[in-house]
């Protein structure tokens, strides 16, 4: 099992769309970015690779490339999601939070969740999304910027067992690590 944990913020600016988890936040203000500045996924793309020693977004996804320019973040997750798979990771669970005091997002947290699920190919059930005030403190108790906290947990496909039949009959019926009534297969 390895876990990852992940942590951006960016600051809150006029004439920007809020877009969190995927979904556009009602606001006056949004994030200032290079992408969509989506800080809760960034927060969820650097937990997950740094949990597959894979690096940070900032070398996935450079902010002097063109190309990510107003990109959604949503969009980079699933290339995240693809790299791990290719590298053999599954992806167990996914915790977040937002850290801001406005606006209110408990409305829009199970779909940000769902956002975030689907574009790894996970249950929601394994992604949670929560979100925390400053209590009026700091940069994002002012509401001068938005912060995120994610960790995540990968495990190795060799390693992983997701079907209760392969502990009775093995990997593909291999037999080469299960035990099968207290005998080696």
């Amino acid at each position: 099992m390895r876990i990852g944990q992940g942590y951006d913020v960016h600051r809150m600016v006029g004439e920007r769309r809020l877009i969190l988890g995927g979904v556009e936040i009602p606001y006056e203000k949004g994030l200032l970015g290079h992408s969509d500045a989506d800080v809760l996924v960034h927060a969820v793309m650097d937990a997950l690779l740094g949990a597959a020693a894979l690096g940070d977004i900032g070398q996935h996804f450079p902010d002097t490339d063109p190309a990510y320019k107003g990109i959604s973040s949503i969009e980079l997750l699933k290339h995240v999601g693809a790299l791990l798979e290719e590298k053999g990771y599954v992806v167990e669970n996914i915790d977040a939070t937002i850290i801001a005091q406005r606006p209110k997002l408990a409305a829009y947290r199970p779909q940000m969740a769902k956002n975030i699920a689907e574009a790894l190919h996970l249950d929601t059930g394994r992604v949670s999304v929560k979100a925390t005030t400053e209590e009026g403190l700091g940069f994002t108790g002012s509401g001068e910027g938005i912060a995120s906290q994610a960790i995540t947990l990968l495990t190795e496909v060799a390693d992983y067992c997701y079907d209760n039949r392969m502990i009775q009959t093995g990997c593909g019926g291999c037999g080469g690590c299960q035990k099968n009534d207290g005998a080696e297969m």
